[in-house]
């Protein structure tokens, strides 16, 4: 796995004064995207709607609604 770019605003650019330990996007060489954000699986895991599950290998991760729209802007339609 290859991290290609990373989608939307730096933590800088969103005001992080170190810009370091902040959520993240990134696209990777695949298609897939990979996101740093809060775990927060144990607060979330039964909250999830029925027709939704998670994979044991798989977490529940957290960012700002900030970051998504700052985001959209790099995300490809298709």
């Amino acid at each position: 796995m290859k991290i290609v770019r990373r989608v939307g605003a730096s933590p800088v650019e969103r005001g992080s004064v170190g810009g370091q330990a902040c959520p993240d996007i990134f696209e990777l060489a695949d298609g897939s995207f990979a996101v740093i954000g809060t775990d927060k699986t144990d607060l979330l895991d039964g909250s999830l709607p029925a027709d939704a599950s998670r994979g044991g290998h798989e977490r529940i991760v957290v960012i700002t609604r900030d970051i998504l729209l700052r985001a959209k802007r790099d995300i490809p339609d298709a």
